[in-house]
């Protein structure tokens, strides 16, 4: 491995400017995780716009410290307040705040800060090493692998999303449907344009993510946000105990590993590792009634995963351009419109801008080490401010980014649409990251399975006579069917339970 790449991107994010945007980063996505509701891709989308004047490489450095400062940031109020401030850090509540009320919450935020780094920066090496390996190897990919990789990824991400499966696939088909909308790319035919010139170049991600992540978050938030704040614990013994760290070692080993395969997968990311990591550790344990009553691996455990997780996502979405979850096709779109194509050709064509990206991790990850205690009680105070203030303020700042994007009031229509529609997914239950990411693969699908039908003859049967669309053609029936066979797998269960009662 040729390690003149790796150094020129430590040269890149050492850059003032760019170690200041890290810096800002990972403090913004502090304060995110910290509000609950926000979250990290809705932030990212907010700040789109704010983007556009700036360097590519430095944007992304900006908007990755918020996605793994988000993960942390979470971590305070779950412990504090009982309150996750990210989805992520639901499970860091049961034994954190455990640990909070026996005046233990500066062990707890300290064993998730260590944790946190750890397991960051276990993933960083591991994607530093993997990523060119899997970029050498996706130069295999033509036009059937991709195909097959953005249906098994949608399918991923519908089945595997938090929810019901059938709601998720749901969100997935109607991003499908809009990924469709205006001028065919080989025909030069209008699709559902409604003779709408506006729609006729299809449309754009970023009032879509805007909308759905920005506006519709807020509004359902403000009709959520009616529980009061709890009194914050005390925070004290911020560094733990040798007895601690010796305690929740193996729990944070396994949940770096666990949470950095789980987040390379599509629908894998922060929030089924934390869950997979803490499920692990009480599994494991030789006493399991501890956990939710203030065991420390129960906050080792997931808090290391999230973060390894959060960085392990960046693989497929740098490498084979295929975003995991909705945060990774925020930042997927956030490239597009920076005029960088994510795929195999990036780590080779754009090593300042893969590299430096990577390398920003490492610096990211001390930052959030070193700030995470000494802010706690800001962030806590900022979590007192009232959501009648800071939602108007969140709506306005979307309104005009979106509007500076194309300057085109257009655009605002359609965030305002987009919110609406936002704020419905969420009240029936519907998850919108699947919907986002079907939108941003629903392109390279079409364009993908075109060529390859143009290339097989129209022969959908070829796409199994090449081995690697062939696997991932196979894998993704064997997923699609998995529910059905567990269904059937129920039914006969149910059907024998009363079969059993009366021969008895």
């Amino acid at each position: 491995m040729d390690l003149t790449p790796v150094i020129d991107g430590f040269g890149v994010v050492l850059e003032p400017t760019n170690l200041l945007y890290c810096l800002i980063g990972v403090v913004i996505g502090m304060l995110i995780g910290v509000l609950p509701g926000l979250g990290p891709a809705a932030t990212i989308a907010i700040l789109l716009p704010l983007t556009f004047g700036i360097e590519p490489v430095t944007a992304i450095i900006m908007l990755a410290g918020i996605f793994y400062g988000a993960q942390y940031g979470g971590t305070i109020t779950s412990v504090l307040l009982r309150l996750p401030g990210e989805a992520s850090s639901v499970v860091t509540v049961f034994d954190g705040h455990a640990l909070a009320r026996q005046g233990k919450a500066g062990t707890a935020l300290g064993i998730a800060a260590i944790g946190s780094f750890i397991g960051g920066t276990v993933s960083i090496i591991a994607l530093s090493l993997l990523a060119p390996i899997v970029a050498s190897f996706a130069l295999d990919f033509g036009p059937p692998e991709y195909t097959a990789l953005a249906l098994l990824g949608i399918l991923l991400v519908s089945t595997v999303s938090s929810g019901d499966r059938l709601k998720a696939v749901i969100a997935a088909c109607v991003g499908l449907l809009l990924a469709t909308v205006g001028r065919d790319g080989f025909t030069g035919a209008e699709r559902f344009t409604f003779s709408n010139l506006s729609l006729a170049d299809g449309l754009d991600f970023v009032p879509i993510a805007m909308g759905l992540f920005g506006l519709g978050e807020i509004l359902y938030n403000l009709e959520e946000r009616h529980r009061a704040v709890q009194a914050p614990a005390t925070v004290a013994n911020v560094w733990p105990s040798r007895a601690d760290l010796r305690q929740s070692a193996g729990a944070i080993g396994r949940g770096s590993v666990l949470g950095f395969v789980l987040g390379i997968l599509p629908g894998g990311g922060a929030t089924l590792s934390s869950l997979a990591a803490y499920a692990l550790e009480k599994r494991r344990s030789k006493h399991p009634e501890r956990f939710g009553q203030g065991a420390v691996e129960g906050v080792a455990a997931p808090e290391t995963a999230n973060n390894a997780a959060a960085t392990s996502s960046f693989i497929p979405l740098l490498t084979l351009g295929i975003p995991a979850n909705a945060t990774m096709a925020v930042i997927f779109g956030a490239l597009l419109i920076q005029g960088v194509s994510p795929g195999p050709q990036l780590v080779s064509q754009e090593p300042e801008l893969f590299w430096g990206v990577v390398n920003s991790m490492y610096i990211g990850n001390i930052l959030l080490l070193i700030m995470s205690i000494p802010l706690v009680g800001l962030f806590v105070r900022i979590l007192r401010v009232r959501a009648t203030v800071l939602a108007p303020i969140t709506v306005l700042i979307t309104l005009v980014g979106v509007y500076t994007v194309n300057n085109d009031v257009f655009d605002i229509v359609l965030v305002i649409v987009f919110g609406a529609l936002g704020y419905l997914m969420k009240k029936l239950g519907f998850d919108p990251g699947p919907l986002v990411l079907a939108f941003v693969l629903g392109s390279l699908l079409e364009d993908s399975l075109r060529r390859s039908l143009l290339i097989f003859d129209g022969d959908v049967t070829g796409f199994f006579t090449r081995p690697i669309s062939g696997v991932l053609l196979v894998v993704f029936i064997l997923v699609a069917a998995l529910p059905v066979l567990q269904g059937a797998r129920a039914r006969r269960r149910a059907v024998a339970r009363p079969d059993t009662r009366e021969l008895v």
